[in-house]
């Protein structure tokens, strides 16, 4: 059966290809605002799953995947920065200071059921100076991306260390996103660990925690109902 990733992201294109699955992208134009007093972990899952079940409905019988990550310091949610000055804020406010990364998950198999995951990884930034924020702007790369940075970037290097997931981080849990397409009836590369290893550096199969795994109701005319 047909795999679909709903998501414009080349990150997640790159770490999806590393569980060896064959599939096509069919990006999710949904409002990423919060809701009113919508919790973080909450947010990012309903994301996820609406993303997912918008793009199942134009792919009847495929399996769709789709995610979502989101920065949160003190409670507060950091998205895409709308602007230079929005990236410089946020990079400012992460400086030294711990935040959560979180990532959801979720996958439509093909009878229309869905099920999410969520992994949550903490981060400490570097002393990077206000010129390396500068320079990091000018790249352009921070304006697609949850609290203006990306954990791979090669120059910038914005962390300093980190307790989770590289790849979650990053945007796509792979070590959840291969227990639920299994569940949803697709094998990935049993390879897959040493494929992640080989793209981030480090894999975190061995001990991810898969226990935060909820399904939701069927899909029914585009909508999305979780219980």
């Amino acid at each position: 059966m047909p795999l679909i990733l709903a998501s414009a992201s080349p990150r997640r294109r790159q770490l999806l290809a590393c569980l060896g699955c064959d599939y096509a992208v069919d990006s999710a134009d949904i409002d990423e605002s919060a809701l009113p007093a919508e919790a973080p972990e909450p947010h990012a899952r309903r994301l996820a799953a609406t993303k997912a079940q918008v793009v199942a409905a134009r792919h009847p019988g495929a399996v769709v995947l789709a995610a979502d990550t989101i920065v949160v310091q003190e409670g507060a949610i950091l998205g895409k920065p709308a602007d230079a000055v929005d990236a410089r804020r946020m990079l400012n406010a992460l400086r030294q200071v711990p935040h959560e990364v979180i990532s959801a998950v979720a996958v439509v198999d093909a009878g229309g059921t869905a099920t999410s995951a969520v992994h949550t990884s903490r981060v400490v930034m570097r002393t990077y100076t206000d010129a390396e924020v500068e320079a990091y702007l000018a790249t352009g790369d921070p304006y697609d991306k949850a609290g203006a940075y990306a954990i791979q970037h090669p120059e910038f290097s914005p962390v300093e260390r980190f307790d989770g997931c590289f790849a979650s981080i990053m945007g796509l849990p792979l070590a959840l996103s291969a227990d639920l397409l299994a569940a949803a009836g697709l094998a990935v590369a049993p390879g897959w660990p040493q494929a992640c290893t080989a793209f981030t550096g480090a894999c975190c199969s061995s001990t991810f925690e898969r226990s935060n795994v909820r399904t939701l109701t069927p899909l029914k005319k585009g909508s999305f109902n979780s219980r």
